[in-house]
């Protein structure tokens, strides 16, 4: 089986996946991958994940060209352009979950109400201003609120987030649904008690190394 059948076969269980945890309904949101060689994997337009079968995900070649019997997601640009923005983004994940979609119409960042936030690279996770779907605009507007970050909540939109592989994105993308929920369900109480700057820091560096299999030799 060659490399980019099984990334098919890893992208369609994601999508699913995303699905099956809520961060998507019917056709909304949409997945890719990082191909060998400049290009990627993403999933079709207009088509649920639960129907969608591993031939219809559509190939977009370095140049941009679509290769497929379906055309890709409408948002095939945001993921060109994140992919190319950074190197390290291995999957990217688009989607429109309750909590997380309910703070993008505030055009609301998440503040350092939970130290958790320091998984997606800083203190905050930004909100990016309206751009409409599937144009460049959105996709500048995503990439200036992804500096130093992995995720961003697009304004009156969704969530936008970036991992090393499909796993770790969705991850990322169940964890920041999470952390929306949190945050909204804080604020009902009242305005949340904040981490200072110093404190996230401390947690952001921490993150460097969460996760990651200890280098060899290395005591503890």
């Amino acid at each position: 089986m060659s490399m980019q059948a099984v990334l098919r076969g890893q992208l369609l269980a994601t999508a699913r996946a995303m699905s099956a945890a809520r961060l998507n309904v019917g056709t909304s949101g949409n997945a890719s991958v990082r191909l060998a060689g400049g290009g990627f994997l993403v999933t079709p337009s207009g088509m649920a994940a639960e129907v969608c079968g591993d031939d219809d995900l559509v190939e977009i070649t370095a140049a941009g060209e679509a290769r497929g019997s379906r055309a890709p997601s409408s948002e095939w640009l945001l993921h060109r352009d994140i992919f190319a923005a950074f190197p390290a983004a291995g999957a990217v994940l688009h989607a429109h979950p309750p909590f997380a979609t309910a703070l993008a119409c505030q055009r609301r960042d998440i503040p350092p109400f939970h130290y958790m936030i320091a998984r997606f690279g800083g203190s905050t996770v930004r909100c990016s201003s309206y751009a409409t779907f599937g144009t460049q605009a959105l996709s500048d507007a995503a990439i200036a609120a992804l500096q130093e970050r992995c995720a961003c909540l697009l304004g009156n939109h969704g969530m936008v987030v970036w991992g090393r592989d499909l796993d770790h994105a969705l991850a990322l993308a169940v964890e920041l649904e999470t952390l929306c929920e949190q945050y909204w369900r804080t604020c009902q109480l009242g305005a949340p008690v904040l981490l200072s700057e110093e404190e996230m820091a401390d947690v952001v560096e921490r993150f460097r190394w969460y996760g990651r299999p200890r280098a060899p030799g290395s005591e503890g």
